[in-house]
Parts: C-alpha cells; structure tokens; sequence
C-alpha cells in the first residue's frame, strides 16, 4: 500500500526551505501533497493561487508531489486524501514546541496519522517566509533563499531586489 503524506502550511511566499523539505519528503513517501492552508486572517502578500502556481513551478520535477488547497484542520484534510503522515518542517529549538504541542494535538484527533519532522538543509534552517517578506521590504537580496520563479513575483510584487 502506497504511504501517503499531506505538507501543510501557508507557503507564503514559498522559500527554498519549503522546497528542501518537499523534495526530501518526496524521497521518503510514495505521494506527497503540498497543501495551501486558506488562512485569511494570516493576510497573506500573495492569493492562494499565485502560491499554488509557484509551488507547482518550483515542484514540477517531482512526479509523486501534487499540490492542494484546504480549509479547516489538516489532520482532516489528511483523512480525505489518504494520507497516513503529516510532514512538517522544523528550523530551530524556537519551532520545536509549537510544532510539538501540534503534533500531539493531532495524534489525538487523528492518532492513525503519524507526524515526521524534518529539519531544513543547514543554509535554509534560517529562513521563514516573513522573513523573506521583511528583508524584501527593505530592499535586501533574498536571491538564493527563494526559487527564482517566487525571487521574481517578489520583486513584481514589493518593487524591490
């Protein structure tokens, strides 16, 4: 039986990061599927359909990846694709308790989904989607912490490198 897996988040925009943790989880499970969370109240600098479409550009090597959109709880959302496991990401010591008390939080709604964590390459284990956002703002280079496809909605978007 294929193992599937949901990766949940709100890619906004999506970061090399991201990207490391997708192909590496692709590795891992049969199928995997990057879900855009619709999280208005985050108010997001991209729609959802310009992080769909910049998450399949960035992804389109990868055979077994698909991406979504969901409303509501992932471990629901895993139920209704199949998936066995939800993948997350952790950076630092910082992510490691929110992420933890989510896991937990979801073994108990869901305890036949399993949570893996999987830290992000060492040059990408700083790198947030905010932070990105914010470096941009002021005018600094994120050039190589996002794919290239979302380096240049970023610089469209805010006018800046």
């Amino acid at each position: 039986m294929p193992v599937k897996a949901l990766y949940p988040g709100t890619f906004d925009p999506p970061t090399n990061g991201h990207v490391d943790l997708i192909q590496r989880g692709a590795k891992i499970f049969d199928h995997l599927t990057v879900a855009i969370l619709l999280n208005p109240v985050k108010n997001p600098l991209f729609t959802v359909e310009e992080r769909v479409e910049m998450l399949k550009e960035a992804t389109r090597s990868l055979d077994n990846v698909s991406i979504a959109t969901f409303d509501g709880l992932a471990v629901e959302f895993a139920r209704h694709i199949g998936a066995s496991a939800v993948l997350r990401g952790i950076r630092a010591i910082s992510d490691y308790e929110h992420e933890f008390q989510m896991a937990l939080m979801n073994r108990r709604l869901a305890p036949e989904i399993e949570t893996v964590f999987l830290q992000p390459a060492g040059r990408y284990s700083f790198v947030s989607s905010r932070m990105v956002k914010e470096v941009v703002s002021f005018g600094g280079d994120v050039s190589g912490l996002v794919p290239p496809n979302v380096h240049k909605r970023l610089r469209g978007r805010m006018g800046r490198s």
